[in-house]
Formats: C-alpha cells, structure tokens, sequence
C-alpha cells in the first residue's frame, strides 16, 4: 500500500517507497489540542457505534461549510469534539480535492486503514449535504460522480477479502 518514485542519480535507478497518506491534513497540529493530532474517532466497536449515531441523529451544513450535529445532546459529548475536528479540519471541502481523493482511492491495494475509511465515510458524507446545494444541473452531477466515487472504493473496501478469494 504504497506509492512509490522513480529517480536516477548519476545513472543509477533509485525507488523509493512513500506510505500513501489520502488525509494530509490529518497530520497538521491543531491550536485546539495536541491529541487531535491524526484524530480518529473509531478505536472501539461502541465508538464505532457512536459514529454512526451521529450520523443517523443528523449532521447539517452552515453557509461556512462546517458540518456539526443536530442533536445538542450528541454534540456534548466528548467525542462530538473529534467527530467536529475530522469534519470540519480533515476531510477535504472542495469539489477538486475531493475528486483527487476519490481517484487516489481508485488505485488503493488493499484495505484501507480504520481512520482513511472513517475520513472517507466523512467525506461522503458531506458530498451527499453538498450536492443538493449546487448551483446548476452540471456542478451537481460533478458532485454526485464524486459521491459515487468515494461509494464505490468504500464499498470495495468492505468487500476486499471476497474480491481477493474470489480470484477479481
């Protein structure tokens, strides 16, 4: 699961390995807190759980772009405060960066790591409260290939040991 470079020096082939790294900004310090340096909301299957109950309570997007939850009681938890930093600091927000990581996840080999595949249900999610507020017909079927994209390498991902047995 890496990417690699090819470079020469004074006529030698080098390759280099680099690991692919689809959520730059994952990396980035934030002002906030140290610990939400790389955050990840899902390390247990009742975190998962949760995530998955802050989507389903509901998640809105303001005119700035920022996705925050509709349930306050949901929102005062604890992990709503990493759930709002991957949201709002981490996944990409423009139409660009989003199909640049929906092409990079077309080429992923392999499963994706726990927090690439919660980023990338996150960016999904924000394409789906993105793509009815587009503008014109055009715009909004960029976003919804886009969306597709980001459905298609989430739903390999979750298929990969049957793809992998089954000889795809």
């Amino acid at each position: 699961m890496s990417l690699y470079e090819v470079r020469t020096f004074r006529g030698d082939l080098f390759l280099f390995f680099f690991p692919v790294v689809y959520f730059p900004s994952a990396h980035r310090i934030r002002r906030s807190s140290a610990e939400l340096l790389n955050p990840v909301l899902q390390k247990s299957v009742p975190e998962v759980e949760l995530l998955y109950e802050f989507l389903l309570s509901g998640v809105k997007l303001n005119r700035d772009q920022v996705m925050t939850l509709q349930d306050p009681e949901l929102s005062s938890l604890r992990k709503a405060t990493t759930f709002h930093v991957i949201c709002n600091d981490v996944i990409p927000k423009s139409l660009s960066d989003i199909r640049r990581l929906g092409a990079r996840l077309s080429h992923a080999q392999g499963p994706l790591k726990r927090q690439d595949f919660e980023r990338t249900l996150l960016t999904m999610a924000y394409t789906a409260l993105k793509t009815p507020q587009s503008n014109t017909d055009h715009q909004q079927k960029i976003w919804l290939d886009s969306l597709t994209e980001l459905f298609v390498a989430l739903r390999r991902d979750l298929m990969f040991p049957y793809h992998r047995e089954g000889g795809q």
